[in-house]
C-alpha cells in the first residue's frame, strides 16, 4: 500500500508576509507626512487670515477717523508698537507708519501709507488711497529666527498682505 503525504494546508508565507508589512509601512508613512505637511499649511492659512484681518481692523479704524495722515494705531491699545523707520530691504515705498506686534506667535511688521490720488478744486473734495501692508513670517522650530522682530529689525519676513481703500476728504473735514 502506498502511503500518501499529507495535504499541507494553506498558509501565509513567509515572502507574503514581508511584502504586506512594507505596503503597511509605506502606508503609515505617507499618512504621517500628509499629516506633517497638512497641520504646517494649516499654519500658515491661519497666520495668513490673522494678517488679514488685522489689516482690516487698522484699514477700518483708519477710515473711520476720516483717513488722517498721522494715523497711529497705538491709540487702539491692542499692543502695536512703533519704529521709526521702515526696516532696510523691506522692498516697500516709505510709509506713513511703521509698526510691529505679534498676534498668536505671527510676528507682524506693519505699514501704513496714505496718497492723495485726485482733487477737485470745485467741490473742494480730495479723494486720498489708504494702503496697509503687512508681511509676516512664522517661527518655525527648525529656523527659529524666521520673521523675529528683534530690535526694530526684521528678517526673512517672506509673506505679504496689502489692503487698500479710498476715502473722500471734504473741505470742512480736512
Amino acid at each position: 500500500m502506498i502511503v500518501k503525504p499529507p495535504k499541507s494546508k494553506a498558509a501565509v508565507t513567509l515572502v507574503e508576509t514581508m511584502v504586506a508589512m512594507a505596503v503597511l509601512t509605506i502606508a503609515a508613512v505617507g499618512a504621517l507626512s500628509f499629516q506633517y505637511h497638512a497641520a504646517g499649511q494649516s499654519r500658515i492659512a491661519q497666520a495668513q487670515t490673522t494678517a488679514t484681518r488685522t489689516a482690516q481692523l487698522l484699514l477700518e479704524d483708519w477710515r473711520s477717523i476720516g483717513g488722517l495722515e498721522d494715523y497711529d494705531p497705538n491709540a487702539l491699545a491692542l499692543g502695536f508698537s512703533t519704529f521709526l523707520t521702515t526696516p532696510s530691504g523691506q522692498g516697500l515705498s516709505v510709509p506713513d507708519g511703521v509698526y510691529g506686534i505679534t498676534i498668536d506667535d505671527v510676528p507682524m511688521l506693519i505699514m501704513l501709507t496714505s496718497n492723495d490720488v485726485a482733487y477737485d478744486p470745485d467741490a473742494g473734495i480730495t479723494l486720498r488711497q489708504l494702503t496697509v501692508t503687512i508681511k509676516w513670517g512664522l517661527v518655525l522650530p527648525e529656523d527659529i529666527n524666521l520673521g523675529e522682530i528683534v530690535s526694530g529689525r526684521v528678517e526673512s519676513m517672506r509673506t505679504l498682505v496689502t489692503l487698500t481703500t479710498y476715502v473722500r476728504l471734504d473741505a470742512s473735514s480736512g
